[in-house]
């Protein structure tokens, strides 16, 4: 595996998001559920970050104490050294499940311009960045349409296009694309990619599928089993721009997804062990 690059910490460029020795535990009642045992890690500007890790593993808290919508039990998150209390003005979330996301009883251009209802903008800028936004993902002739009458990859458009307007820094992603046909979900990799590579947001990007994370990511954090903690950082040397059919041919991505398919799979072992012996 000598061509698999282990990214070592920051090159010395300064950190958007910081996470030091994160720690989350659910009190059930007399017991306590550890779901992060002791993460960190960072994410530098514009940089597309994947956290990779098996179904179950804590992914999810984790991006919700990224997003200020949980609190740590131990640890701290920070945004340009600023600790994370609450939801930050400079972060949005795109969930997996696009159709609870999204306000039914609202059109899509209605469902883009409520993601901006706390930006202090004329009403005017908000319809222009709104349009904008729909273009940009290839909906802008459906913002009359209501979630209802889209298929499921249009509706996760809609959703990106409602983070977009909101012109966040940071873009917080919960397995996105999950959700949706192989083809789609093809398609929406590439559309995002696309648009990443013009607007340049900083993106962390939840996923439990290897071949995602390498396709998608600049570096890619793996994650173990619950309570989760980094197993390793893996940097990701793969030419940009990438495409679907010449990417996933590159010996490389070979390389990548074979060091992290066999440490994944050593997980999932570990891990049936621990239920066994519990």
């Amino acid at each position: 595996m000598s061509q698999v690059a282990i990214d070592s910490g920051s090159r010395g460029e300064a950190a958007v998001l910081e996470v030091e020795h994160l720690r989350k535990v659910y009190q059930q009642g007399k017991g306590e559920t550890v779901a992060i045992g002791d993460i960190s890690l960072d994410v530098r500007k514009d940089e597309f970050v994947s956290i990779l890790g098996p179904s179950g593993c804590g992914k999810t808290t984790l991006l919700m104490c990224l997003a200020g919508l949980l609190d740590p039990s131990a640890g701290r998150v920070s945004i340009r050294g600023k600790t994370v209390t609450s939801p930050h003005p400079d972060v949005t979330l795109v969930f997996q499940d696009y159709s609870r996301s999204l306000y039914p009883w609202l059109s899509v251009s209605g469902n883009v311009l409520f993601g901006m209802r706390r930006r202090k903008h004329p009403k005017s800028e908000k319809l222009a960045r709104a349009r904008q936004a729909l273009a940009m993902v290839n909906l802008q002739s459906f913002e009359s349409h209501y979630p209802w009458q889209l298929s499921g990859g249009m509706q996760q458009r809609v959703a990106i296009a409602r983070a977009l307007a909101y012109d966040p820094e940071i873009i917080l992603m919960d397995e996105p694309f999950a959700s949706v046909d192989a083809q789609t979900r093809a398609d929406l990799q590439d559309s995002f990619l696309e648009i990443w590579s013009r607007q340049k947001k900083t993106v962390v990007f939840i996923t439990h599928d290897i071949e995602e994370a390498i396709y998608l990511s600049d570096r890619i954090y793996v994650i173990s089993n619950r309570p989760c903690r980094v197993i390793e950082c893996l940097d990701v040397g793969l030419e940009r721009p990438r495409r679907q059919s010449v990417t996933r041919q590159d010996p490389l991505f070979t390389d990548y997804w074979r060091h992290l398919f066999s440490i994944m799979q050593a997980e999932q072992a570990q891990g049936r062990r621990l239920e066994q012996a519990g």
